[in-house]
């Protein structure tokens, strides 16, 4: 059965709110380089926990002190999720200063990676986050970030889980699902 009357272009949605994303890590690049390279796992998983715990706040109260929206920490998630699966991929051991080209094409990778995950459970699943409450995809990153920070104290060790990297690719979709969901800010 399904519920959803109109099927929206999910993928141009999404090539968009990546391309936004992306542009933001590409610019943040260049002013600082690679400079997270020095983070390990755990420090880039509590930046996730952080931006997340911030919007979470954010719905919450009603307020925003600070000024930047749930738009830009939705997009900082996306960016600190691909910059923790890039650094799952190169190691602690990896360069430091990776040049700008690399940085992006490992970007892209695991970029596309999420997606190609995303359009197979948005298919097995029929669009259903679109009828979804932005706050409960929130609370699903959060919960993510909880499961992630779980397996990093046990030391990457689980039972049944599928790890970080799945964790990760899904905080990655969530969060584009809620930028999809969310209103550009008005300055």
């Amino acid at each position: 059965m399904h519920y959803i009357n109109i099927m929206p272009n999910t993928k141009k949605e999404f090539e968009t709110e990546i391309a936004l994303c992306r542009e933001i890590f590409e610019k943040k690049a260049r002013d600082y380089g690679t400079s997270w390279r020095v983070l390990r796992m755990p420090s880039l998983t509590d930046q996730i926990f952080i931006k997340a715990n911030r919007i979470r706040s954010i719905q919450e109260s009603g307020e925003n002190r600070v000024g930047d929206g749930i738009r830009p920490e939705l997009i900082a998630i996306v960016n600190y999720a691909a910059m923790a699966l890039i650094q799952q991929e190169l190691g602690q051991d990896g360069p430091l200063d990776l040049p700008l080209e690399k940085a992006m094409e490992l970007y892209d990778k695991h970029i596309a990676r999420a997606s190609m995950l995303m359009f197979d459970k948005n298919h097995d699943y029929d669009e259903a986050w679109r009828l979804m409450r932005v706050s409960s995809m929130v609370d699903l990153i959060l919960m993510k970030i909880w499961r992630i920070k779980q397996i990093e104290d046990n030391h990457g060790k689980t039972l049944v889980s599928e790890g970080v990297e799945g964790g990760y690719m899904d905080i990655i979709n969530y969060s584009l699902f809620c930028l999809i969901r969310t209103e550009p800010e008005k300055k």
